[in-house]
């Protein structure tokens, strides 16, 4: 088990654009389970992105409601409806806020192999696919607050 540090608040990295992954290869593999890993070592978290890690590739992982992804490259290709959203981050930890999203989403991405998958997300899964996939071109989810909510 090997865990990475995790970026946090004001860290420049997460504000920049995530690199595409040319070549799905073992070193791929073992950053996307050393980012489940480090996922798994951290409470409340449900996804992470790998600049949340200090990696510029466009990797997530996801382990939320029994399901568990590793994308490469993901991409949303459609979205419908709308949600009032609480959001958190582990990169902010202890920051909640009011943001809106949309009810459902379908993602696609190649998996851990390089193969291709098309993934859909509704309401929960919706908001942390759209959550981490902002993360991977430098946005955060304080971008897309409407209300600051107090701290828990």
């Amino acid at each position: 088990m090997a865990t990475r540090f995790l970026r946090y608040d004001s860290d420049p990295i997460l504000r920049k654009k995530c690199k595409a992954v040319l070549k799905v290869d073992d070193k791929i593999r073992q950053l996307l389970d050393d980012m489940l890993d480090t996922l798994h070592e951290t409470e409340n978290g449900a996804a992470l992105a790998a600049n949340q890690v200090g990696v510029l590739k466009r990797l997530v992982v996801i382990d939320f409601n029994d399901t568990r992804l590793k994308l490469v490259n993901p991409k949303m290709i459609s979205q419908s409806g709308v949600q009032e959203c609480v959001e958190g981050c582990l990169s902010f930890p202890n920051r909640f806020v009011k943001t809106i999203r949309p009810q459902k989403v379908t993602i696609q991405a190649l998996n851990e192999y390089g193969e291709e998958i098309i993934v859909d997300g509704e309401d929960e899964m919706a908001k942390c696919f759209c959550h981490e996939l902002e993360h991977l071109d430098g946005m955060i989810f304080l971008d897309k607050a409407i209300e600051e909510l107090s701290v828990v």
